[in-house]
């Protein structure tokens, strides 16, 4: 039995919270599908996922979300850099990057309503990508709180249709994730 001020390490439950990780890898066949195979065989979940190439052409950043506790966070890192075509793994803290995604939200939007969804999407700095008789397309970016909230707002004009890219992130400052060492 503990001391009544004691802990020990079974005191301590470990929660998951999100997780951003950007990974460069070599820009070739089949390297996403090992990343993400990573995942899935220890069974965590990626919330969030984005893969594009980088200032060179030979070399590809995947940003991941996934909803881990700091020691699973490590395993996961460990275990992609022993995968070979990573070149790379960055821990993305939110204070010190800038984070956001992509949305695009078909919104019913007939003659009496239209002025008001024209409205909510000026507010939030969307922009209308498409309208038709019936409907807008309206494209937004920004944090995930913040097109959370516009999607709020626009809910009950109806939403018809909704696509979401993931999450992209970049650390704060002149500092570049890439480097010389990585080209050689």
């Amino acid at each position: 039995m503990n001391a009544p001020n004691s802990m020990n390490t079974s005191d301590f439950v470990l929660t998951p919270e999100s997780q951003t990780l950007s990974v460069l890898v070599e820009n070739k066949p089949g390297v996403l599908t090992r990343v993400t195979a990573l995942f899935s065989r220890r069974g965590y979940n990626i919330s969030s996922l984005a893969v594009g190439p980088t200032e060179h052409p030979e070399i590809s950043r995947i940003t991941v979300v996934v909803d881990v506790d700091q020691r699973r966070l490590e395993q996961i890192t460990k275990q992609l850099n022993k995968l070979v075509n990573v070149l790379k793994i960055v821990q993305l803290d939110a204070r010190s990057t800038v984070q956001r995604e992509l949305i695009l939200i078909k919104v019913t939007a007939d003659n009496s309503t239209r002025t008001s969804v024209l409205e909510i999407v000026q507010m939030f700095r969307a922009k209308v990508v498409d309208a038709a008789a019936d409907s807008v397309t309206v494209e937004a970016t920004g944090t995930q709180d913040k097109l959370s909230a516009l999607l709020g707002m626009l809910e009950s004009f109806g939403v018809r249709e909704i696509v979401k890219s993931g999450e992209v992130a970049i650390g704060r400052g002149g500092r570049a994730i890439t480097d010389r060492s990585l080209l050689s």
